[in-house]
């Protein structure tokens, strides 16, 4: 590296805005919570530095690994956090990059022109909240280490060898008296790891998970690589939906100073799948690039299908949403200083974006259209199937709305609603099966606990049209009982939540591949067509018991094998093996009223798990593969995931 490019990333680069105060004491604030998804952003965060090393043109290859013990080591090949004294602070620069809050190269605009850590807090927040943390720097030749304990220093940056490497490696352990579990699901890294890859393409991203060897001895391990980009990116979320287009329509440039990189495809699904990063952060709430898409999308669209001649027999408009039905889309802006707003700071407000999207989608569709004269006419063709299905659909819907209101509110006779009011106190469960449901009705507190059954498998909704969901029985019941509305004059789609009555809705379900097939069902309903009550965590899933182990007056009840094997073999001590019973419980309703509350629906005594989502995007890929037309991606997920796998045999 030359000697101007280190003087561009020097120690006096790294500037200081205020210290490290309080992340100990409110982690959340900084890192979002303190549950599964706090104790994966630590990673994220490092893995950014890493990632703003490559924006820069600095680092072209990332390992994370996942050691035993749950400690993880993140390695690149960039310059090498500087490691000269800093002016201001008389210590070394990386002391003051791993210690000090709002500290970093990504305030000095000569180091970082964009930047995917969002306010410069990541890597020393990542330090204050492991037990330990290490940090060797690979820079001109030499080695330095520095070590830390709960983000504070043991002793002064040391220069510890030399090396022709370069890069910076951190290796840190969460602090388990701040974590609810500290357990790294490797999937969910994985994940991350994938889209940052699409999302930058050419860089080497690997993850290895040392934890566990396979029967040959390796250990788990990915490597992602892209150079396609966002071209393999909606390629890789479409893998399970037949495309209706011949190619991908893609195009990566620079409007008005901001680098833009979109990628689109249409496919036969019904649903609208678009997903927008600013600096590889995924902004699921939207903002001015978003919008910014949607104008040049449907302004460019209406004006050929216009042009074309094709809508003149079409007797209603035609509608923004229209022009989104079965589409696949990635946008992806670079923002020097990007200003995030909404409810979770992932939603994009710098105004000028929006033009400079609209500008670069027009002229890239344009371009494709006039090229692909066929495809031109299938998107056209869509969009007007697609409208005529909303106007179907917004028939059915207001039958749905209208029922809503009618005296007596109109609530599904099959609830049995609870009397509390305040929803923030109230809780409903959807039950598989009218005979679980009896169950459930009888074993509930109903002051605050609802119950719905729901009569078999609900429809689909990833292979139907939107007439035919709303003309559902049993979604026409969901959306009656939550008392949400669907559809604003802005938005078509837009779910309205004001009138929802449970801020806990927990999906009941029997522990076997029928009740995991529901399950799954139920959710891709909730993550197409009520993500808002995803998003917000009012989404769970109960968790009855599999076993309820028993030797004379002594009964526990289990949630997997370990467990059951364990409590066998404590049963058997000072006794015979045969005096142990195992009863398995394969639905809900072998259990009586009495026992479903006291494991499933007692709160003191419960497990709900909270349905979250890390990435929208692997969320879309695996609902469109479990639930669409493609058998073997299908097949292969179910044998790799399936607990039940050998329970109905």
């Amino acid at each position: 590296m030359s000697e101007e490019e280190n003087e561009d990333y020097s120690a006096n680069s790294i500037q200081v805005l205020e210290g490290l105060e309080a992340v100990r004491k409110r982690p959340a604030m900084y890192i979002g919570d303190v549950g599964v998804r706090g104790l994966h952003h630590l990673v994220y965060e490092v893995v950014d530095n890493s990632i703003d090393e490559a924006l820069a043109g600095h680092c072209d290859t990332i390992e994370v690994f996942i050691n035993e013990g749950n400690s993880i080591t993140v390695i690149d090949n960039g310059r090498g956090i500087p490691v000269a004294m800093h002016e201001k602070e008389g210590r070394s620069a990386l002391e003051v990059v791993m210690t000090v809050l709002h500290a970093g190269g990504k305030f000095d605009k000569d180091s970082y022109k964009v930047s995917g850590g969002l306010h410069g807090v990541g890597v020393s927040c990542v330090n204050a909240l492991s037990t330990d943390l290490k940090a060797t720097v690979y820079r001109d030749g030499k080695v330095y280490e520095q070590n830390y304990q709960k983000g504070k220093p043991v002793a002064d940056v040391k220069e510890v060898g030399t090396s022709d490497k370069r890069g910076t490696t951190v290796t840190f352990t969460p602090d388990a008296s701040i974590f609810e579990i500290v357990d790294y699901n490797y999937e969910t890294l994985a994940s991350r790891l994938r889209e940052l890859s699409f999302l930058n393409k050419g860089i080497k991203l690997t993850i290895t998970d040392l934890r566990t060897t396979d029967e040959d001895g390796n250990h788990n391990k990915n490597e992602f690589l892209s150079q396609g980009g966002l071209k393999e990116f909606v390629l890789f979320l479409d893998e399970s939906r037949e495309q209706i287009i011949e190619d991908v329509i893609y195009m990566d440039g620079e409007r008005n100073g901001i680098p833009v990189e979109v990628s689109m495809v249409y496919n036969n699904s019904y649903s609208e799948n678009i997903h927008s990063y600013v600096n590889n952060i995924n902004t699921h709430e939207g903002g001015t690039h978003l919008s910014g898409f949607r104008q040049g999308l449907t302004r460019t669209l209406k004006k050929y299908a216009d042009d074309s001649g094709m809508l003149s027999k079409l007797k209603f408009d035609i509608a923004g949403d229209d022009f989104r039905e079965g589409l696949t889309a990635v946008i992806s802006v670079k923002v020097q200083e990007p200003q995030f707003e909404g409810q979770t700071k992932t939603k994009l407000g710098n105004r000028e974006v929006t033009a400079s999207v609209s500008q670069a989608v027009g002229a890239m569709l344009e371009a494709y259209l006039e090229e692909h004269p066929k495809d031109a006419r299938m998107i056209v063709q869509k969009v007007i199937l697609a409208a005529q299905a909303r106007h179907a659909a917004r028939k059915a819907r207001e039958l749905v709305q209208r029922k809503n209101v009618l005296s007596g509110g109109g609530l599904p006779g099959k609830l049995a609603d609870c009397s509390e009011r305040n929803p923030e106190l109230c809780e409903i469960y959807l039950v598989e099966g009218d005979s679980a449901g009896g169950t459930a009705k009888q074993g509930r507190d109903r002051n605050f606990q609802a119950i719905m059954p729901l009569r078999g498998k609900i429809l689909n909704v990833e292979k139907a049209m939107a007439h035919k969901i709303f003309e559902n029985e049993e979604i026409k019941n969901i959306y009656t009982a939550l008392g949400v509305r669907v559809g604003t004059e802005e938005d078509e789609r837009a779910l309205n939540i004001t009138g929802l009555r449970y801020h806990k809705v927990i999906i009941m379900c029997d522990a076997d591949v029928d009740g995991s097939h529901i399950e799954t069902l139920i959710l891709t309903f909730f993550f197409r067509y009520m993500r808002d009550l995803i998003d917000k965590g009012y989404i769970y899933i109960a968790t009855p018991p599999l076993y309820l182990v028993k030797k004379g007056s002594s009964a526990k009840y289990c949630w997997n094998d370990a467990e059951r094997d364990a409590v066998i073999q404590e049963l058997k001590k000072g006794g015979s093996e045969s005096s142990v019973k195992i009863q398995r419980y394969k639905g809900l309703g072998e259990m009586n009223a009495e026992q479903l509350w006291e494991t499933t629906m007692d709160p003191s005594y419960r497990t709900l798990r909270q349905i979250t989502i890390d990435s929208a995007a692997s969320a879309d890929h695996t609902f469109s593969m479990l639930m669409g037309d493609d058998v073997p991606p299908r097949r292969e997920f179910i044998e790799k995931n399936a607990v039940y796998a050998n329970i109905d045999v």
